[in-house]
């Protein structure tokens, strides 16, 4: 029986060691469990871990070292600092230095640099250096064209409807397209860009239409409100310093408002019949006036010239008259004769006529001549005429 069970006690002592030592490697089986993988201890799962961190802070790992804190120099040691964990620590602490001091700008961007919160310095696109926490660096997108729309597209059905200048609502809308010049007058001077830049084309583009009528602008000076409105944006914002750049201005609306617009359209369509009616009044006078002053143009010169017809004859006939009387007072009846046979040519020269000599006709010497009238030859040259 002694050596069955091999010891005093009939083997319990040695069964009892087996299973301690089946314990100690990781417990043992538990009547009715199936062998498998056993879950580690939790104190060797702590004592690796504190060897792990032993030796990442410099020191050696096994349980043979003394110095440790546990029972009997048996346990383990805690963290010790060494110089090469020193080194690795300052190494890290300035690799985060270097990292929150270092910063890159883009090409489409510009860096405004703060000396403990006042300007100090614009850097443009690469890598920069700012001496952290001392410098702080801002970097800003300086191409980025932003769009700011007033009008219906701000969610306020008002918000577009101005008063011209005749008295007369108009609905407007439009957009105005920025982008940032100069980013250190932008986060010194301008606390809201966005706010800012919707405030001030607002109230221009009020003050442009209460000084315009309502008909330009419907109709031909939409291009030239646009442009003047830009103009006035930009000129407000460089007196704020706002460093805001204002690209352009799209007027993408001029109505009337939406209650009234069929009535103004019925207006409208009045105004161009109107104008229509009075652009041919236009004409009609204008080529009626054109005849009257060519007619009275032309009787002008008629007049003139037979002015000057009459005036010429005049002074050609005293002339003439003055001639005849000098000749006439040199020889008076060879004149007196000339001027009688003038006179006579002058008025029967365009006359068919016979003449007789008074000699032969009734008188004595001319008794066989016989008075003849041609009358076949006057009937002719009548007929001829």
């Amino acid at each position: 029986m002694a050596g069955q069970s091999g010891g005093p006690w009939g083997g319990g002592g040695n069964r009892g060691d087996e299973n301690d030592g089946r314990r100690e490697q990781g417990g043992g089986r538990r009547p009715g469990q199936q062998e498998g993988p056993q879950i580690p201890e939790i104190d060797e799962l702590v004592r690796k871990g504190q060897e792990q961190l032993r030796v990442l802070m410099g020191g050696r790992g096994g349980a043979g070292n003394g110095g440790g804190r546990g029972t009997g120099g048996n346990g383990p040691q805690g963290p010790q600092l060494t110089r090469s964990g020193v080194l690795m620590g300052a190494a890290g602490a300035v690799a985060l230095y270097l990292f929150a001091s270092f910063y890159t700008v883009k090409p489409e961007e510009q860096g405004v640099e703060l000396l403990l919160g006042q300007y100090y310095r614009t850097t443009d696109d690469g890598p920069h250096f700012a001496w952290w926490p001392f410098i702080k660096a801002e970097v800003v997108s300086t191409s980025t064209e932003r769009t700011e729309s007033i009008g219906i597209a701000r969610g306020r059905e008002d918000t577009g409807l101005m008063l011209t200048t005749d008295a007369n609502i108009v609905d407007i809308d439009f957009q105005v397209v920025w982008n940032i010049s100069d980013p250190a007058r932008l986060l010194f001077n301008i606390r809201d860009p966005q706010q800012t830049v919707q405030a001030v084309s607002e109230s221009v583009m009020r003050e442009i239409i209460a000084a315009t009528p309502l008909a330009p602008i419907l109709n031909r000076d939409r291009g030239i409100i646009a442009e003047t409105a830009q103009l006035r944006i930009q000129q407000a914002l460089d007196e704020y310093e706002s460093g805001i750049r204002i690209v352009r201005l799209n007027l993408e609306k001029a109505d009337p408002p939406r209650e009234v617009i069929d009535s103004f359209r019925e207006v409208q369509a009045a105004e161009q019949e109107r104008d229509r009616l009075q652009r041919q009044a236009d004409a009609y006078a204008n080529r009626v006036l054109a005849e009257a002053r060519g007619e009275s143009a032309q009787m002008l010169e008629q007049a003139e010239a037979y002015r000057a017809q009459v005036v010429n004859e005049a002074l050609g006939e005293a002339s003439r008259f003055g001639a005849v009387l000098e000749e006439y007072s040199k020889a008076p009846d060879v004149t007196r004769q000339r001027l009688y046979l003038e006179t006579m040519e002058k008025v029967l020269g365009a006359v068919d006529k016979t003449i007789l000599d008074s000699s032969l006709v009734g008188s004595e010497g001319g008794q066989g001549v016989v008075p003849y009238l041609p009358l076949n030859e006057l009937k002719r040259t009548t007929g001829g005429n």
